[in-house]
């Protein structure tokens, strides 16, 4: 893809706001560094700037989960997505739970309670940690769920991405409920590195995101938290009030993107960026093109 194509799609789309507007009257979306919180911010940047007059100001590559949250409540951001299951178990250092009404009910009152933050309806698609392996590797030993690692832990080397091994989700909860003895500790890793690192035999277990669009790509296979160790992760966008209530529309722009992002969506999208290597930009303008006319539509109407 000619990245420079692309630009002018992306000027188009933002810069006629902001030239009207004071930096002021910018609302500010973050994210986290990793490729679909890039693209998830870059979706609902667009969103709003279709959808409304409001100038959008970008802030991706924020770093991990703690310092996209710290942003959001010193308001240096005003919006972000994030998953219930990490607000519930990372930040709110709380148990994990299965059900995920319980988790959007915990995180939006404590949310709310902690740092005055709304917690919006889901957008429709849960990133849950995916423990991956290599398919040959699965088909060769038998492995189809995480109880299945156990017998086979010791020949096996892991290695994981760095927040997965400090959350209390992560790598030390998991070993504990399944029982996983490795003869080695982890290898840690940028979480942008661990897949082709699996697939090229460098590491045997690692843990992605189950919407990666490599996964498929790589022929890796995703096991069965046969357990239910980990808590839903449902995306959905947290939101300073100040920032709906200071700029009209926003709320029913935000509120409206509830629900449209499935969960093979959000693994295509992934895969056109992951592995096509297509702009994030690009691909974002071509979802909210494509959700565009049936959001707006008038009730009713075909």
């Amino acid at each position: 893809m000619d990245v420079t194509r692309a630009w002018p799609l992306v000027l188009a789309l933002s810069l006629a706001p902001i030239a009207c507007a004071d930096a002021g009257d910018r609302v500010v979306v973050g994210a986290k560094n990793f490729n679909e919180q890039t693209l998830l911010g870059e979706m609902v940047a667009q969103w709003i700037e279709a959808t409304t007059n409001i100038p959008v100001q970008r802030r991706f590559q924020l770093g991990g989960t703690f310092i996209a949250h710290r942003a959001l409540v010193a308001g240096d951001i005003d919006l972000y997505v994030e998953y219930t299951g990490t607000a519930l178990t990372t930040i709110l250092e709380r148990d994990p739970i299965s059900d995920p009404v319980e988790v959007l009910r915990t995180v939006r009152q404590e949310y709310r309670h902690a740092w005055g933050l709304e917690v919006l309806d889901p957008l429709g698609f849960e990133n849950t940690f995916a423990m991956l392996v290599r398919a040959g590797m699965a088909d060769s030993l038998g492995l189809r769920t995480l109880s299945d690692l156990s017998s086979h832990a010791r020949a096996l080397r892991p290695g994981f991405g760095y927040e997965f091994m400090e959350r209390d989700d992560g790598f030390r909860g998991l070993r504990e409920a399944y029982g996983l003895q490795f003869a080695t500790a982890p290898r840690e890793m940028d979480l942008g590195l661990v897949y082709r690192a699996l697939a090229t035999g460098k590491i045997d277990l690692t843990a992605g995101n189950s919407t990666e669009g490599k996964i498929e790509a790589l022929h890796l296979r995703m096991l069965v938290d046969d357990r239910g160790y980990f808590p839903p992760y449902e995306a959905a966008i947290v939101v300073r009030p100040e920032a709906m209530e200071g700029h009209p529309g926003l709320r029913k722009a935000l509120e409206a993107l509830s629900g449209r992002i499935d969960t093979e969506t959000m693994r295509s999208l992934n895969r056109e960026v992951d592995v096509d290597g297509r702009d994030f930009a690009v691909v974002a303008h071509e979802w909210v093109e494509s959700v565009l006319p049936a959001a707006t539509a008038p009730p009713g109407s075909r």
